[in-house]
């Protein structure tokens, strides 16, 4: 017997976290009844439904995107946007989601996959896998403000900060500065507000690295999907750094 969210994130719907909320919110049926408990424990053979549709394990996929500017990162948007799924091969018959989020106007590593328990183990701020952004910012801040960067900045009722940063150029006659930005967790905006807090607005966000996965030969809106091997690193450097 397995947990019924889990059984949930393994159909490829949703992730784990999305999952418990669907079951919190009285989504999920199991066997005709709805079931609002977190924990609860299904068998292969109970008949489970999410929004009256029934689940139907997929085999896990996962792929590595580009994703370009000026597109949602999720499967749909209520504002009628491009999503990040639209960018996928109809030959993709696998319900696939995003590994978290980048924000509309930044481009970037993205990770898309039906496999929720892996997004989980990935998601998750305890496993403190690397992601690496290159921000190109308005000014020039001295040393005493990029300091502040790996002590935390409040933005709203958060605290946002970086593991680590370099500076890879400036230009004083533009007056800006290229940075290069190691975070753990990704806050809502999180390299945009903490820079903004910071007086130096981002004029321009790429996430580059992802753990051990980068962008190499892929273009804007391209994808591959990641090999075995790939998968099998990035689960083992997620359970080694909790470890």
């Amino acid at each position: 017997m397995e947990r019924l969210q889990k059984v949930i994130a393994q159909s490829g719907v949703t992730s784990r976290r999305k999952a418990e909320n669907l079951i919190l919110e009285g989504k999920v049926k199991v066997n005709g009844k709805v079931i609002t408990t977190l924990g609860t424990k299904v068998t292969p053979d109970d008949k489970v439904e999410v929004n009256g549709v029934p689940l139907e394990k997929e085999e896990p996929v996962y792929y590595l995107m580009y994703k370009p500017r000026g597109i949602i990162s999720s499967v749909k948007d209520d504002k009628g946007r491009k999503v990040v799924t639209d960018l996928l091969s109809e030959e993709i018959e696998e319900r696939l989601f995003p590994i978290g989020r980048l924000d509309y106007d930044t481009s970037g590593i993205l990770l898309l996959t039906n496999d929720g328990e892996f997004a989980n183990l990935l998601m998750h701020p305890k496993h403190k896998i690397d992601k690496v952004y290159v921000a190109k910012i308005k000014g020039l801040p001295p040393k005493s403000d990029l300091t502040k960067i790996k002590k935390g900045v409040k933005s709203e009722q958060d605290i946002l900060k970086a593991v680590g940063y370099r500076v890879l150029s400036s230009d004083k006659k533009a007056g800006t500065t290229i940075l290069e930005l190691t975070l753990h967790e990704g806050k809502n905006r999180h390299v945009r507000r903490m820079m903004e807090a910071l007086g130096f607005p981002v004029l321009k966000l790429k996430r580059e690295r992802y753990g051990l996965l980068t962008l190499d030969g892929l273009k804007p809106g391209e994808y591959r999907k990641l090999t075995p091997k790939e998968v099998k690193q990035m689960r083992n450097l997620a359970i080694k750094i909790v470890k």
